[in-house]
């Protein structure tokens, strides 16, 4: 499945390195944050297309559909803060 510019217009990334370039720690945090919007069916993990983790240029990062600040405003607050409390690259806000 190919990303269109459209795709990524609607979207926020957030990288696991902070503004000064270090890893954000712990290495699970991506799968953490996408949990919370995850199921668990036959023995695995379901993660939302409104949330997700993904490996963007080799760093751990969450993937943010901007759809979820309609549908769930105080996880989407949630997770703008986090990202910003830990000085995390933040990609694609408006």
């Amino acid at each position: 499945m190919s990303t269109t510019a459209a795709d990524l217009d609607s979207k926020i990334i957030i990288e696991g390195v902070t503004e000064a370039g270090e890893q954000f720690r712990p290495s699970d945090w991506a799968e953490r944050v996408s949990g919370t919007l995850s199921t668990f069916r036959n023995h695995r993990v379901y993660y939302s297309p409104l949330l997700r983790p993904s490996v963007l240029n080799g760093n751990k990062c969450v993937i943010l559909d901007k759809s979820l600040k309609t549908s769930n405003p105080d996880l989407y607050s949630y997770i703008l803060d986090f990202a910003s409390k830990n000085n995390l690259r933040i990609c694609g806000v408006v």
